[in-house]
C-alpha cells in the first residue's frame, strides 16, 4: 500500500506541475532562467525544487544545469546545480529501489545487464565513470537503483562523477550563452574544445567499462 501511495503522491505532483504550465516553463533554459529571474530570491527555492521533482521523471537535467550559469554567479549557479542533481538523482535512485523496483527491472534495456557483475565488484569506481560521462540521464537512475549498489557507494561516487562537467558548464555558462541562452558566435572555439574533452573522457569511461565487464570474478 505504501509503494502504491508513493507511486499515486508522484503521479499527482506531475499531474499538477503539467496542468500549471510548468513543463512548458522548464522546455528550454532562457525559459528556465527568466521565470527564477521574476521569482526573485524564490528562484533558488524554485529552482531546486522543479530539478528535484522533476528531472528523475523525464525532464532533462542539462535544462537546468545550462540555465543555472545564465543567472547566478559561477560559484552560486554550481552549488545549486550540484545540490539539484544530487537531490535529483537521489529520487530517482530512490524511488527504483525502494517503490518501482520490480516495474523497472522488467523494462530496463537487456544490455545494461552486463554491467551488474562489474558494479558488484567496482561499484564506487563504476559509479563515477557513469556519471562523468553519462549525468543523469532517467535510465541511470533507473539502472544504479535496482543494482546491488549501496546507496552510500551511489552517492559519493556520483558526486564525485558530476563535479568536473556541472563544475565546467557553471564556469564556462556565461561565456558560451548569451541572455536568451542562444550559443554565441565566439563561443564555438570553447565549445569544440569542450567536445574534444568530453569525446576522450568517453572514450576512457567505455575502455574501463569495457575491461571491467569482461574481467572475470575473483
Amino acid at each position: 500500500m505504501k509503494k502504491v501511495a508513493v507511486i499515486a503522491l508522484v503521479a499527482v505532483v506531475l499531474g499538477i506541475a503539467w496542468k500549471l504550465g510548468v513543463f512548458a516553463r522548464v522546455a528550454e533554459p532562457k525559459v528556465l532562467a527568466q521565470t527564477l529571474v521574476e521569482l526573485g530570491v524564490w528562484g533558488y527555492l524554485a529552482y531546486l525544487v522543479a530539478f528535484t521533482v522533476l528531472q528523475p521523471f523525464g525532464v532533462p537535467g542539462t535544462i537546468f544545469v545550462v540555465a543555472a550559469p545564465l543567472i547566478w554567479p559561477w560559484h552560486t549557479a554550481f552549488a545549486l546545480s550540484m545540490i539539484g542533481t544530487m537531490a535529483a538523482s537521489v529520487v530517482g535512485f530512490s524511488f527504483a529501489r525502494f517503490v518501482a523496483r520490480d516495474w523497472v527491472t522488467k523494462r530496463l534495456p537487456a544490455r545494461l545487464k552486463k554491467y551488474d557483475e562489474a558494479l558488484e565488484r567496482n561499484a564506487f569506481s563504476m559509479v563515477v565513470i557513469l556519471r562523468m560521462v553519462f549525468w543523469m540521464p532517467v535510465w541511470l537512475h533507473a539502472f544504479l537503483g535496482v543494482s546491488k549498489v549501496r546507496f552510500s557507494t551511489h552517492f559519493w561516487a556520483s558526486l564525485i562523477g558530476y563535479a568536473p562537467p556541472l563544475l565546467a558548464v557553471s564556469v564556462l555558462g556565461a561565456s558560451l550563452f548569451d541572455a536568451e541562452g542562444n550559443l554565441q558566435r565566439e563561443a564555438w572555439p570553447m565549445m569544440i574544445g569542450m567536445l574534444a574533452v568530453t569525446v576522450v573522457i568517453a572514450l576512457v569511461g567505455r575502455y574501463f567499462l569495457s575491461r571491467a565487464t569482461q574481467r572475470p570474478a575473483q
